[in-house]
Order: structure tokens, then C-alpha cells, then sequence
């Protein structure tokens, strides 16, 4: 028999009214800053639905059809199907069980959404270091994927790292905006957090490349093995903080040039007692 939603072809019906029609809606993510309207849906098993509604979501969606067209890995959560609803596209993967670091939301709750300390990013960043290092090395690893297949990182922050606290493990989603590298930035900026794009993602002109992700990695090492916000209470050693330094500096030259230099460098400095570059996802 035809899965409702794995064989489901184009239909003439809006996104919701189909989805609603072949199983039962039990989450909605509707008001997210990129546009997108999200959902969880029981139909012959558990889903995660996503919907390009408005040109700039639709877009990213179709760049992230792209992407998982090309690269599989354990830690991210695939596209499995795709079809259109009433002309929007509408991408279908597995759902996983996890609360997402931090929620990128039109509307916010302010500081203590993201840094209180039952958010999940705090909750992430006071586990014990083999957990967050695990993490990590799984976020890195998927990344080498990433970069080999050509694609650079484009919106990525912790709002793209969802995480089972109760089985330790993580899962990389909404990478909907990484693309085809490189290119020329022909916009003001690209899309992210300032917290964690390099320079040369907010230069109209400036060449993008495969060492921005190095950039937004070495960004990530640093936020997540670090307890908080601040930057103040690194967690991880001297010798790892110089691999994020490198990481990130200003000039994209300067930085590893790829993202298996990063992780290799990353994992010649794991503590002692950690087993750098395994991972459970």
C-alpha cells in the first residue's frame, strides 16, 4: 500500500488541510523567523513536515531539498520525500524525540529563553564533558560530510541542534539555508546569528567559502563547551581553546582550510579520558 505521507504526490489542497486529512497533526511550528510552517504528524508512523509558505521559506526549503539530495550522515535528520501543496513545497523526514537548544521564534521570551537555567542550552552546557564532547565530535563529523560534498554552512547556531537529553544524542536540523560554495555574496548579509557568522558572511562582494563553516564550527566549540553566554567559563583546555582561535580568526586565510582539518586538530587535543572523534547519534 502507498504511505500517506513517503508516496504522497502533489496535491491542489493547502499544506495543513492535507496533512490534517491523512493522519493526525499533533505539533505545530508556526511561527518561526524564517516563514516556515513546521509540523508533527502520525500518519503510518511519526513525522516532521515542513512547509515553504512565502518566497524567501520556499527558497530555503528548495536549498535544503539540495543539500540532503547529497549528503547523508547519522546526526542529520534526513529528507526522505518531497512533493508540493497548493504550490508550496513540503519536505517529509523522520521526527526525532529532543528539544532544540534554542528556538529562533518571531516572538521571544527574552534572555532567560535562551540562557535560564532550565533552558535547554543550559541544561546542554552543564552536562558532563563526555556528553557535550560526543556532541560535539557528532556535529563536526556531520560537517566533514557537508564540506566534502561542496556545500557551505549558512544559518547554522544552536537553533540547529536538537538534542535527546534522555538518550544522549543529538540530531542537526534546519541546515535550509547551506548552499553550493563558493560564491560571491550578493546581498547585504546572509541569513545567521551574529554570534556565530564569520566576517565575510555580512560583506555584500566578499567570497564565500568552505572556511566559513570552519568559522561557524570553531564558533560552535566555543559557545557550546563554554557555560554560558558570556564566555567567561570555558570548560575545555588551553590546547583546545588555541584550535578554536584558529578557527576563527577575521581573516578566512588564516583559519583550517576545511573542515576535516578543524576536526582532525580538534581531535589530536581531546582531554585525557575522552575519546575524541566517536559519537553516539
Amino acid at each position: 500500500m502507498p504511505h500517506p505521507l513517503l508516496d504522497a504526490i502533489d496535491t491542489a489542497q493547502d499544506p495543513g488541510d492535507f496533512l490534517r486529512s491523512i493522519g493526525t497533526v499533533h505539533t505545530t511550528f508556526g511561527d518561526q523567523d524564517s516563514g516556515a510552517v513546521s509540523y508533527g504528524v502520525r500518519a503510518d508512523g511519526d513525522w516532521f513536515v515542513k512547509t515553504g509558505p512565502n518566497p524567501a521559506s520556499a527558497l530555503s526549503l528548495r536549498r535544503a531539498i539540495d543539500l540532503h539530495a547529497h549528503v547523508r550522515h547519522p546526526a542529520i535528520v534526513p529528507v526522505l520525500h518531497t512533493f508540493t501543496a497548493n504550490g508550496v513545497p513540503v519536505t517529509v523526514g523522520p521526527w526525532r524525540a529532543g528539544e532544540v537548544l534554542y528556538h529562533s521564534t518571531v516572538k521571544r521570551a527574552g534572555k532567560l529563553l535562551r540562557t535560564g537555567a532550565a533552558s535547554p542550552l543550559a541544561r546542554f552546557r552543564a552536562l558532563p564533558l563526555d556528553h557535550v564532547h560526543a556532541a560535539l565530535d557528532a556535529i563536526l563529523d556531520a560537517h566533514r560530510m557537508i564540506d566534502a560534498a561542496g556545500y557551505v554552512g549558512v544559518d547554522w547556531y544552536d537553533g540547529c541542534v536538537l538534542y535527546d537529553f534522555a538518550a544522549r544524542r543529538v540530531h542537526l536540523i534546519d541546515l535550509d539555508e547551506y548552499r553550493s560554495a563558493p560564491f560571491v555574496l550578493d546581498t547585504a548579509r546572509l541569513s545567521g546569528s551574529v554570534r556565530y557568522m564569520p566576517p565575510e558572511h555580512t560583506r555584500r562582494g566578499a567570497l564565500v567559502t568552505r572556511a566559513g563553516t570552519v568559522f561557524l564550527l570553531g564558533r560552535t566549540l566555543r559557545l557550546l563547551l563554554d557555560a554560558g553566554d558570556e564566555e567567561r567559563a570555558w570548560r575545555g583546555t588551553l590546547a583546545q581553546l588555541a584550535v578554536v582561535e584558529r578557527a576563527t580568526r577575521r581573516d578566512p586565510a588564516e583559519r583550517y582550510s576545511n573542515v576535516t582539518e578543524l576536526f582532525d586538530a580538534w581531535s589530536a587535543v581531546a582531554p585525557a579520558g575522552l575519546v575524541s572523534g566517536t559519537y553516539r547519534v
